[in-house]
């Protein structure tokens, strides 16, 4: 399970094209699992496996994290690599929060997760849409240097609503559902 921004067609559309044009130019031996377009999303929370039963109260958590917020915008540009050092394992695109309201959701997030019984997230919020992962050495920093040098076209996106999501593996890679949706600002807008 994990709460994320569910990303407008256009955007995907732009990624998937760039995902595309790496893909041609990846070596023959890389190992590189790309995301689909329709799998792109924000994670603002990861949350892994949680009972069944408890997903109603995740849901409940990300709704008043939601109404605690305000709609905002976001820009996605530039592209990147994790690590910053050593080998490249996963290839991103940037996200410009300027307005600092991600960070914000983020942080609301965390702390009505914790309310009900949800552990924190340790490490910082660094958000990023994850375009790929490489899955062995062969050709890894070949690939970044394309990625990074390609770079990504600024997209102005809407942020308007949280998502519940569900991920599951399958033979043809993860399957994404959404469970509960909730609107950023509701309690402000009535």
């Amino acid at each position: 399970m994990f709460c994320a921004i569910e990303l407008p067609e256009e955007l995907r559309t732009s990624a998937a094209a760039h995902i595309a044009t790496l893909c041609k130019a990846a070596p023959p031996d890389a190992r590189v699992s790309w995301q689909r377009a329709e799998n792109l999303h924000l994670t603002v929370k990861f949350l892994g496996e949680i009972a069944q039963n408890r997903i109603a109260y995740l849901s409940e958590a990300s709704s008043r994290a939601a109404k605690q917020s305000q709609p905002f915008n976001l820009t996605i540009e530039g592209a990147g690599s994790f690590p910053p050092r050593g080998l490249p394992r996963v290839l991103w695109l940037g996200i410009l929060d300027s307005s600092d309201a991600l960070a914000q959701l983020q942080k609301h997030l965390e702390k009505e997760c914790s309310i009900e019984g949800f552990a924190r997230e340790e490490r910082s919020f660094s958000p990023h849409l994850t375009i790929a992962r490489i899955r062995a050495p062969q050709g890894a920093r070949s690939i970044a240097a394309s990625h990074q040098a390609a770079g990504f076209e600024a997209i102005e996106i809407p942020v308007r609503e949280l998502t519940v999501m569900r991920s599951e593996l399958g033979p043809g890679g993860s399957r994404y559902t959404a469970i509960s949706r909730h609107e950023i600002g509701e309690a402000a807008s009535r």
